[in-house]
């Protein structure tokens, strides 16, 4: 994969498709260390009925089956929405080097926002992250995937006169 926008397309077409299955809107893709798509994955918890089923884990362990490996060293884990406590976890114990995410998650993110699982220095390992990659497409996913939900349309933002 060339670069972080690129990736992040394949994980926005995962995302998309766990929404039109039932399920929240996320999308991972995991990378090798020469940028090649080890797996990717969007959310299954509605369709698998397991709420472990999110994108990065599904994405970790199928690279890991893959691999033989359950190590991610030299890996790049990109996702449309920043990962939870859970994930957080799963991506520090399967040594991925780094993190590409889409969108933050004020309410529930562990990898900045409000918590910083994946660089807190007292683990054994740390991950390096860039977020923001293609941020409005996957706020714009999750915002009209919950807004259906509610049976109401995604309220657009006020847009500046002149």
């Amino acid at each position: 994969m060339s670069t972080d926008e690129d990736a992040m397309g394949l994980a926005l077409a995962q995302a998309r498709a766990a929404g039109e299955r039932g399920d929240v809107p996320v999308g991972a893709v995991l990378l090798g260390s020469s940028g090649e798509v080890l797996a990717a994955a969007g959310n299954r918890r509605q369709v698998d009925g397991d709420p472990t089923a999110h994108a990065e884990i599904l994405a970790l362990r199928a690279a890991g089956v893959a691999q033989g490996d359950w190590r991610m060293a030299g890996c790049t884990l990109v996702v449309t929405l920043e990962p939870c406590t859970m994930c957080a976890g799963a991506i520090v114990l399967a040594r991925t080097d780094r993190l590409v995410l889409g969108a933050w998650d004020e309410k529930a993110g562990a990898c900045g926002s409000t918590r910083d699982v994946v660089r807190d220095s007292r683990l054994n390992h740390q991950v390096q992250v860039t977020g923001g990659v293609r941020a409005d497409e996957s706020t714009r996913l999750l915002t009209d995937f919950f807004a259906a939900r509610r049976g109401g349309a995604r309220e657009e933002p006020p847009r500046p006169v002149g």
